[in-house]
């Protein structure tokens, strides 16, 4: 046995002792985070897709739902298929992107329904195709809409939630924000950029009563590709697309989605990322990136090659073909028919 003078105690650094600390306060925080039911929610870009699905869930749990779009048409066919549910629904026309805009839909749906308890960020725009078929135009739109458009309803409705001490927002990014897809870059890039500053929002927010959960959704058989815009060989980049998103197992049924993002958002998780698959994708990326890239890249060598209508974009309704619709897009094709996708 060794004899003199005694050993020190081990003692953990600062650094460990402040992280374990804010762990500690972090768990009982969310613990404590468990605002009442949603009264009153809003919903951007709700007419149709996937905002349609969450309308019908919120409805379904006994909310007052409010809805937003740029059509007008689509809104009103909405409004009337929402309200085949027993429950009477506001549909207001909303440009996210402008600032006043955001402002006045808050204040018109805390007028006609009450002060909003949950908001969700859903309103989207997607291109496909060629990076460098893309544009500064492009990039600008998606950031506009998925990012800008989330900071305008956020400061429109986040004020009043603070004076409550409650509320939930709820910003629907998507799995290419955490997984770099190819031929969809401005997507990727904006909903990357929405779905980081949605999660430093909710860092900034904890202890104040209001939740933010931040959803990344791969593939959802919504029916939606049909208003995606697609560039270079629209045709080609139009059946990849429209058949990956009807495709079982690589793409989740909306309504099921749905379910999953609502039920997420009234525990306050802080992250929803769906399908299964999905999750997986995210792991691999987070574990190995050189090794995720290096397979995305392979699967971007597949894809469409530049040409066609170059840096022009056509809707999904104008770049159709043999292979889509067809048998391989039955799924999508059905949920075009329940999701307010097509033109009545």
């Amino acid at each position: 046995m060794h004899e003199g003078r005694p050993s020190a105690v081990m003692r953990p650094p600062p650094a460990l002792l402040v992280a374990a600390a804010g762990f500690g306060l972090g768990v009982a925080a969310a613990r404590r985070a468990r605002p009442a039911p949603s009264a009153t929610v809003l919903i951007s870009g709700g007419s149709r897709g996937f905002g349609l699905q969450l309308a019908r869930v919120y409805l379904e749990r006994g909310v007052r739902v409010a809805i937003c779009a740029r059509d007008a048409d689509e809104l009103a066919r909405a409004k009337q298929d929402l309200e085949r549910l027993g429950r009477p629904v506001l549909a207001l026309p909303c440009d996210v992107r402008q600032a006043g805009s955001a402002r006045e839909l808050v204040a018109a749906v805390a007028q006609h329904l009450g002060c909003v308890d949950s908001l969700v960020h859903n309103a989207g725009v997607i291109q496909v195709g060629p990076a460098e078929h893309m544009t500064r135009a492009d990039y600008d739109d998606a950031l506009a809409v998925h990012l800008f458009g989330a900071l305008n309803l956020v400061s429109a409705a986040l004020p009043d939630m603070l004076a409550r001490g409650r509320g939930r927002i709820v910003n629907v990014a998507s799995i290419a924000g955490l997984v770099p897809f190819p031929h969809l870059l401005p997507y990727a890039a904006s909903k990357a950029a929405l779905a980081c500053w949605s999660e430093g929002l909710r860092t900034e927010l904890a202890g104040s009563g209001v939740t933010v959960t931040t959803v990344c959704p791969a593939l959802m058989r919504t029916g939606s590709p049909r208003h995606a815009l697609f560039k270079g060989n629209h045709r080609k980049e139009y059946a990849w697309f429209s058949i990956a998103d009807s495709l079982p197992g690589v793409s989740i049924g909306a309504a099921r989605a749905a379910r999953r993002v609502v039920r997420a958002a009234e525990r306050g998780q802080a992250r929803v990322v769906v399908p299964t698959a999905a999750r997986l994708a995210v792991a691999l990326h987070a574990a190995t990136p050189g090794a995720a890239l290096a397979l995305l890249g392979g699967i971007g060598r597949l894809l469409p090659a530049p040409g066609g209508i170059g840096s022009r974009s056509l809707p999904g309704s104008a770049s159709t073909s043999a292979w889509s619709p067809s048998v391989l897009t039955v799924l999508d094709e059905r949920a075009a028919r329940v999701n307010n996708q097509l033109p009545r």
